[in-house]
């Protein structure tokens, strides 16, 4: 499978639930290859730190920031049992191609007014792509979300109803996310049982399911 993280929008933890996703696949024993497709490059650093703190390595980054990912990241697919596509912000070209190498979409937006209104470019390429790839799947995830605050809330409620549907999984809003990515770790390394670990599993659990 293919997943691709995308949103027009910045900022929104394409990286951290990219890293993350393809690290709880890697402990479970897959094969994952994390396609970094966002020219600042932060995945491809992560690895790098990571490399630097002698780390072992849980799957492979690679660097494809261009307009080809739809003929590259079939062929990598082969050797993998899941392609990670951490995904670049309002980049049209790019992320049409990710939107066609793609056999899920996850898109994650915050708890904020200013997120939807930025996902609607966003689903208007989904909607595009779906001209050429129209079995193609979509989700919202709901990320850095403080679930007890109304504005979770709203949002969550807003998108229940919504095409394409929000995951029941969601991530919340974790200082552990920012202060691990600094050495290059993911949650579950540090502890197992914390809540932002068990939220990873929750999502990649549901994400599992999804397999085309």
């Amino acid at each position: 499978m293919i997943v691709a993280l995308l949103n027009q929008k910045g900022g929104v933890g394409k990286t951290t639930l990219a890293l993350h996703l393809s690290g709880q696949w890697a402990r479970e024993g897959k094969r994952i290859t994390l396609i970094d497709a966002d020219p600042q490059g932060s995945a491809l650093d992560w690895s790098q730190q990571r490399t630097r703190e002698g780390l072992p390595r849980l799957f492979g980054v690679i660097g494809l920031a261009r307009d080809t990912l739809h003929r590259e990241a079939p062929e990598l697919a082969r050797d993998a049992d899941h392609i990670v596509i951490d995904g670049p912000p309002r980049v049209a070209g790019r992320m049409r191609s990710a939107l066609l190498a793609a056999d899920l979409v996850l898109i994650p937006v915050q708890p904020s007014p200013l997120d939807g209104w930025a996902s609607a470019e966003m689903l208007a390429l989904l909607a595009e792509a779906r001209i050429y790839r129209p079995q193609l799947l979509a989700r919202f995830v709901l990320n850095r979300c403080a679930a007890r605050t109304v504005i979770a809330r709203e949002t969550a409620e807003t998108l229940a109803d919504h095409d394409p549907p929000l995951m029941s999984a969601t991530i919340g809003q974790r200082v552990a996310f920012a202060d691990l990515a600094q050495s290059g770790r993911l949650v579950f390394e540090a502890d197992d049982n914390s809540a932002a670990a068990r939220e990873i599993a929750a999502l990649t659990a549901e994400v599992g399911r999804l397999a085309p």
